[in-house]
């Protein structure tokens, strides 16, 4: 039996102003698994999920997204995203349950919750730790209190495909921790999650696959076991490592 693939990008490139971000990616992901995509800083591993939720002008090549081309793919309920931990999102008067409950919204019957909606919300919450603060404004939390709303209205959306971009960048080993329960309970449900990351961390027994971003490019994609990936170090530098354009770098 034939697994089928969540996402299929084919020589898939990105460009801005001076510097490719992405040049010509390839890469399958099947259904069901958990993927892990590593590297630096500019390497372009945000890029490419960016690209791939149509977030990033592509500059060439296709993304499809269980078999559709994502410019034709319309049931975007079934793809979930948590972002990069910034606080866009911080001023909107609401309380972690209604963020949380957001992700039950393409469920409901004329957005009214059922019982089982209200109960896969409250199971939500309880996975990240948060019931003691379900009823506090979000503009309250600290970032990774924050950070862990967002996977809970993951959680609570049930997506078939989830990109989580830097989910434990910033935030302590007990909330690192938190989050591998909550990605656990993705697993189990079957969703595909693509991870971005500088490091696997406590995420590491989930992983079944790491995918290594460099200047743009992909330059490892194999087991998280393999001695690659530990000794792969990922230095921060001042400026962009991705590839430039016209000879100057920015």
């Amino acid at each position: 039996m034939q697994v089928k693939e969540a996402l299929q990008v084919t020589n898939l490139s990105v460009h801005y102003p001076g510097r490719i971000a992405l040049d010509n990616v390839t890469l399958g992901i099947n259904s069901s698994s958990v993927v892990a995509i590593l590297g630096s800083n500019g390497s372009g591993k945000s890029t490419f999920v960016k690209a791939c939720l149509g977030l990033a002008p592509i500059h060439s090549g296709t993304v499809s997204i269980f078999g559709t081309q994502f410019s034709q793919f319309k049931d975007h309920d079934q793809l979930g995203y948590v972002p990069q931990r910034i606080h866009d999102s911080m001023g909107i008067p609401a309380t972690v349950s209604e963020v949380v409950q957001s992700g039950r919204l393409s469920h409901g019957w004329l957005r009214r919750f059922t019982q089982e909606d209200k109960e896969k919300i409250s199971h939500a919450i309880e996975v990240v730790r948060l019931k003691d603060l379900e009823n506090d404004s979000i503009n309250t939390l600290s970032g990774g209190q924050y950070q862990r709303t967002l996977i809970a209205r993951a959680l609570a959306s049930e997506p078939d495909l989830l990109f989580l971009d830097e989910p434990t960048a910033g935030v302590d080993l007990a909330t690192q921790n938190v989050f591998a329960e909550a990605l656990k309970h993705l697993v189990e449900a079957g969703t595909t999650v693509i991870l971005v990351s500088h490091e696997l961390g406590p995420l590491r027994p989930l992983v079944n696959r790491v995918i290594m971003f460099r200047e743009g490019g992909i330059v490892f994609d194999g087991s998280p076991d393999a001695e690659a990936v530990d000794s792969h170090i990922f230095h921060d530098h001042p400026h962009s490592s991705s590839k430039p354009v016209l000879g100057w770098q920015v």
